[in-house]
C-alpha cells in the first residue's frame, strides 16, 4: 500500500493500526514494537518486505515507536525500492550498509527504550502479532472482497477449461498462472483427480491424469491476507460424490454458524469444533473429523487459528473463516467473512452453480458453491 491507493483508505488504514498499537505499548509497557515477519509487515506497512518467499523473516522491519512514529528500517540494497513502490509516505526509511549488521542488529541499533518484535532482536520482549491483527478492520474487508473476487475468478476459470485426461500438474501450473495474472500468490495449490481425492486428503498435485472428477484447491495470498477456496469439476462422478459434497457443505455451514454465534455470545474456537463434530455426526460421517484439520480463522495468515477441542481462542468479528470439511473424497471450502450479523463469502464470482444450505440445526444458511458438471 503506498501512497497511490487510494488516500482516505491509506489514512483509515494507517489510523486503525495506530489505535491497536498505542493500545498494545500502553498494556504491556513498552516505547516501540517491529514487524518482519512478512504477514505483520503486510498487515503493518500494506506493503511488502519479501525477496525470498522460504524465508521466515523479511528484508525489512516496520515500526511504530512513541515519540518517532512510523519507521521502517531495511538494507541500502532495499530501502529505494521499498520507499518508492510498497510503503506510504507516512513511514521514515532508515537503511544499514548491507555488510555491516543484520536486520535485527539494525533495528535494535535503532530503537530507544524498551520493545517488542516478532522476530529474534537482542534485548526485545517477543511479539506474536496473531491478537493484533483481530478482529479485521474496515480496510481489511474491502481489500479481502477484492482479493477474494480474484482468487474466485482465478480458480473458476481454470476449473471450467480442465478435461479428464489433463494431469493433475498441468492443472496445478494453470491455476498458479491464473492467480500470478491477478497478483496473487499460490502457498497453496492442491489439485486431486478422482483417484487421489478419495486416498489423500492433502492432494499434492502428480502426473496422475484426473479421471471422473476433480477438487482444486488454493490458498492464494496479496497484500498479506490469505484466501482459501475450493472447487469440484464432475466428468462422470461416482454416484457417492453428490451425497458427500452435500454433507461436507452442510457442516461447513454449520460451522460458519456456529462462529457467528460464538461471535455474538463471547465463544471460543472450541466451541465452534463441538459444533462440527455434532454436525459430522448428524449426517452419519461420525468420525470424518479425524481425518482432517477443520480450518479456522483467516486473515494475515493463511489460517490464524485452527479450531480443535482444545482451541480456546475468543471467536472475532468482523474476521475472515475459512473452513474446509472433507468427506471421503468430497470437499467443501471458501473464505466467508463473519461478523454478529452477518456472513458474507468472499471467494466468489456468481458465476459458479450455488445452492442455499442450512446448518445442521437449521438456525442459519448460506449459498454453497455445489459440483460443477463441464456443460454448464
Amino acid at each position: 500500500m503506498t501512497d497511490d491507493d487510494d488516500p482516505e483508505r491509506v489514512e483509515m488504514h494507517l489510523t486503525d493500526r495506530r489505535e491497536r498499537l498505542d493500545e498494545y505499548l500502553d498494556r504491556e509497557g513498552l516505547d516501540a514494537v517491529w514487524f518482519a515477519r512478512p504477514n505483520s509487515f503486510s498487515w503493518l506497512t500494506g506493503g511488502s518486505n519479501v525477496v525470498d518467499r522460504y524465508a521466515d523473516v523479511g528484508v525489512a522491519a516496520a515500526g511504530y515507536d512513541r515519540d518517532e512514529g512510523w519507521r521502517v528500517v531495511t538494507d541500502n540494497i532495499e530501502a529505494g525500492r521499498l520507499r518508492d513502490e510498497e510503503l506510504p509516505a507516512a513511514f521514515d526509511v532508515e537503511s544499514a550498509a548491507w555488510y555491516e549488521s543484520s536486520l535485527s542488529e539494525a533495528v535494535a541499533e535503532r530503537t530507544e527504550g524498551r520493545a517488542a518484535a516478532d522476530f529474534d532482536v537482542p534485548g526485545f520482549d517477543a511479539l506474536d502479532a496473531t491478537e493484533l491483527r483481530q478482529p479485521l478492520s474496515k480496510t481489511d474487508a474491502e481489500r479481502y472482497r477484492e482479493l477474494g473476487r480474484d482468487v474466485a475468478t482465478a480458480i473458476e476459470r481454470v476449473a471450467r477449461e480442465i478435461e479428464p485426461g489433463d494431469t493433475e500438474h498441468e492443472v496445478a501450473a494453470a491455476l498458479r498462472i491464473a492467480l500470478a495474472t491477478r497478483n496473487a500468490n499460490a502457498p497453496v495449490v492442491l489439485v486431486g483427480g478422482s483417484e487421489r481425492a478419495q486416498s489423500y486428503r492433502h492432494y499434492t498435485p502428480t502426473l496422475a491424469e484426473l479421471g471422473d472428477y476433480a477438487l482444486l484447491s488454493v490458498t492464494a495470498e496479496r497484500g498479506g491476507l490469505y484466501a482459501s477456496t475450493t472447487r469440484t469439476v464432475a466428468f462422470d462422478p461416482p454416484s457417492w460424490l453428490e451425497d458427500r459434497h452435500e454433507k461436507a457443505m452442510q457442516v461447513e455451514t454449520t460451522a460458519l454458524g456456529a462462529t457467528r454465534e460464538a461471535a455474538r455470545e463471547g465463544g471460543t474456537a472450541a466451541d465452534v469444533f463441538d459444533a462440527i463434530v455434532a454436525a459430522y455426526e448428524d449426517a452419519g460421517e461420525p468420525d470424518e473429523w479425524r481425518n482432517h484439520h477443520q480450518g479456522g480463522a483467516a486473515g494475515y495468515a493463511g489460517r490464524e487459528w485452527f479450531v480443535s477441542p482444545n482451541e480456546n481462542r475468543s471467536v472475532r468479528a468482523p474476521m475472515a473463516y475459512a473452513y474446509n470439511p472433507t468427506v471421503r473424497g468430497a470437499k467443501s471450502e471458501d473464505t466467508v467473512l463473519v461478523t454478529e450479523d452477518s456472513a458474507e463469502v468472499l471467494t466468489k464470482t456468481d458465476e459458479w452453480p450455488t445452492r442455499t444450505v442450512e446448518s445442521a440445526d437449521g438456525e442459519f444458511s448460506i449459498e454453497r458453491h455445489e459440483l460443477l458438471a463441464p456443460e454448464e
